[in-house]
């Protein structure tokens, strides 16, 4: 909570506020609200308001706050005149990205079950005539006299082979996940192993772990398929030439889904890239979306699908020059 004169002018700030905005109270008297960070110049507007009309208005801002520990904040505002004291107003100040969270974490959850109908409905579909395709090019190779000829026909039932292979991974689960205690660092070491020696030399690689990541309780070889599949993108949004970050960190109080937990831990995938076209944001993780002419858009769908069947969940932020995809895993029960 906040009390400010009909100016916009500070004349009171309590710890929570404080806390939220990043500044003491000392500091900030008399200064205006809208001086204490990007993104609160429209409570201006606001205390106009209230002040002409003598009523509150409210409104959802978000803060672009450096000097606070997440800058980036969704704030439900309401400005209201004081009754106990004329020419003054209260603006109250509701940190809402629990609520944006949980909302976009139940949209990550919604895309995710799409997903998975529509990839196993298109693997189905192409399931079905990969068999007259092998038996046709069986019969036909048996009438071939020519080795050369054969040749083809030979390619023709790997080629098919290989499809029912994907379609089968694309069907799965098989079975379930192989669980058991994983330090997430290993997976991310073994993809970087992988990537570094096959992407172009000029993309720089940043390691940025947290040594005291507790383990988790997960399918490593899924893991690294989850975080191949992540790195992979990055890859191909910074080009020839870019930098590409792999972060690990332990979160407390992160919501997961649509429960809150005591402790998460994430592994980080960022890059420098162009970041992900608006267009398409809103539907990311469904299969066949993809912001590259070539792309099959169905990397994000089944890192997501890998993650999830380890109880985690793949989520994204994205501006020009900075795209991060995190995998987020509950370490402890959850908090009620």
């Amino acid at each position: 909570m906040v009390l400010v004169d009909a100016d916009a002018r500070i004349g009171f700030m309590n710890p929570a506020a404080e806390l939220l905005l990043g500044h003491s109270k000392l500091s900030a008297a008399g200064r205006r609200i809208t001086e204490l960070g990007p993104g609160l110049e429209e409570l201006q507007a606001m205390v106009e308001l209230a002040v002409d009309n003598g009523r509150p208005y409210g409104q959802t801002l978000t803060l672009d706050l450096p000097q606070v520990e997440r800058p980036m904040l969704m704030v439900s505002c309401r400005v209201s005149p004081w009754p106990s004291a004329t020419g003054w107003l209260v603006v109250e100040l509701l940190d809402a990205s629990p609520w944006w969270q949980l909302d976009r974490e139940q949209a990550l959850l919604a895309q995710h079950g799409a997903s998975r109908r529509i990839i196993r409905q298109l693997a189905h579909e192409v399931r079905n005539p990969l068999g007259g395709l092998r038996g046709a090019a069986q019969l036909l190779e048996r009438q071939l006299v020519d080795r050369e000829l054969q040749e083809y026909t030979e390619v023709i039932i790997a080629e098919a082979d290989r499809l029912v292979a994907l379609t089968d991974s694309l069907l799965g689960p098989i079975s379930v996940p192989n669980k058991a205690p994983v330090n997430l660092h290993q997976p991310v070491e073994r993809v970087l192993l992988l990537m570094e020696s096959d992407s172009p030399p000029g993309i720089s690689w940043q390691r940025d772990y947290d040594p005291s990541l507790p383990l988790v309780q997960a399918d490593a070889d899924q893991l690294v398929q989850a975080l191949l599949n992540l790195v992979r993108n990055a890859v191909q949004a910074v080009g020839d030439d870019g930098t590409i970050t792999l972060r690990t960190r332990a979160l407390t109080g992160h919501v997961v889904g649509s429960r809150r937990h005591r402790l998460v831990a994430s592994v980080e995938v960022e890059d420098d890239g162009p970041g992900v076209p608006p267009e398409i944001a809103g539907a990311l993780f469904y299969p066949l979306i993809s912001g590259r002419e070539n792309g099959s858009g169905l990397g994000l769908a089944m890192a997501q699908d890998l993650v999830t069947r380890n109880g985690g969940l793949v989520e994204f932020e994205s501006e020009p020059g900075r795209t991060v995809f995190t995998m987020r895993f509950p370490l402890n029960r959850d908090i009620t």
